[in-house]
């Protein structure tokens, strides 16, 4: 018997098994497709028609669409529709009534404390000194010797020549010491009176035309915390410092002496430049710039809300005077009318 050729065998074997596979793709491709109907095609019974429209409706109540003749079960839950069918929700807002007050308008500038005569104490002949007789703090009586000078020259002895105090008061500053050589354009002694202190500032240009004897202030020291003292200017200079361009004032304050207080402390200055009694006046919050324009909200009966250009006159930190626009009595929206527009609707809380 004749041996088969190994190889002839897996070649046959390989040729039936790429034949069987290609017979199994043919069949998947020429096999028929069958597709089930849809439940919801199914053509309903001959005079079902009851039970067709229960089907349209549940079909509708499933997809949200309102049905025909139907109250809008579809439509999602809400307010009002306003025009064009949109709710509207009323916004919240706080509101105040406009009505008639005191303004005041002021600048804040800083200042020092000096006392109220200050004296420079000079000699009445040139030479050394030689002997000093007060320091710096010790009280002095006008007419009092506070130092000695020797205006003796080499060769020459001449007796010492004696400086005297021009007026009664506490000794500020001592320039000079025992042994300097003097003039008599040397300060030997700087001398002030306490008992009378005084404020120096110096106000900006802008506010200089409010500037008057016996305008009132408010005076504060950082070393006293949030106490306040009253003050009024006392001297106003003639002319502006032309490389400043700020007006020196000095003021005097109005109560009782304090001993706390001393010459050389900085003090806050709080000077009311303006006041008006009886105007109409609304917080600054209610106030909004539109493109150079000041405008409120104003609340009508109805609860919505105007929008109305004002004009403003004093001005402070707190309040606005209202000069046009608004009148006595008038509701104006104080908190929330940054998101409010023309005859939006509003609801007003405390």
């Amino acid at each position: 018997m004749k041996k088969l050729n190994p190889s002839k065998v897996v070649t046959v074997i390989i040729v039936m098994l790429i034949a069987a596979f290609a017979f199994l793709i043919a069949r998947s491709f020429l096999a028929p497709k069958t597709n089930a109907a849809p439940a919801s095609a199914a053509i309903p019974p001959a005079g079902g028609s009851q039970n067709s429209n229960a089907v349209q409706r549940a079909g509708q109540a499933a997809s949200g669409a309102p049905s025909p003749g139907g109250t809008g079960a579809g439509r999602p839950a809400g307010g009002n529709s306003g025009a064009g069918g949109t709710a509207r929700n009323a916004t919240v807002v706080r509101a105040t009534a406009v009505k008639p007050g005191i303004i005041e308008t002021g600048v804040v500038i800083n200042g020092d404390v000096l006392a109220g005569t200050q004296v420079s104490i000079y000699p009445q002949a040139a030479g050394k000194l030689t002997e000093t007789r007060l320091e710096v703090g010790d009280t002095v009586s006008r007419g009092q010797v506070v130092a000695m000078v020797d205006p003796s020259r080499p060769g020459e002895v001449y007796s010492l020549s004696p400086v005297v105090s021009t007026i009664s008061g506490t000794v500020l500053q001592k320039p000079l010491s025992t042994g300097d050589t003097v003039s008599a354009q040397s300060a030997v002694y700087v001398i002030g009176d306490l008992s009378s202190l005084v404020l120096e500032t110096f106000v900006p240009e802008r506010f200089s035309t409010a500037m008057r004897i016996g305008l009132p202030a408010q005076v504060s020291f950082e070393a006293m915390g949030g106490e306040v003292f009253h003050a009024e200017v006392s001297e106003v200079s003639p002319v502006l410092d032309p490389a400043s361009r700020t007006l020196r004032i000095r003021l005097r304050f109005t109560g009782p002496a304090d001993r706390r207080i001393r010459a050389g402390m900085f003090a806050t200055v709080s000077l009311v430049t303006g006041s008006r009694e009886q105007v109409p006046v609304i917080p600054r919050a209610s106030v909004i710039n539109t493109y150079g324009s000041w405008i409120v909200f104003v609340v009508r009966g109805d609860n919505t809300v105007e929008r109305r250009e004002i004009e403003l006159g004093l001005e402070n930190e707190d309040t606005v005077e209202i000069t046009a626009g608004l009148l006595n009595g008038e509701l104006v929206v104080t908190a929330g009318q940054n998101f409010l527009s023309d005859n939006d609707p509003v609801r007003v809380v405390e």
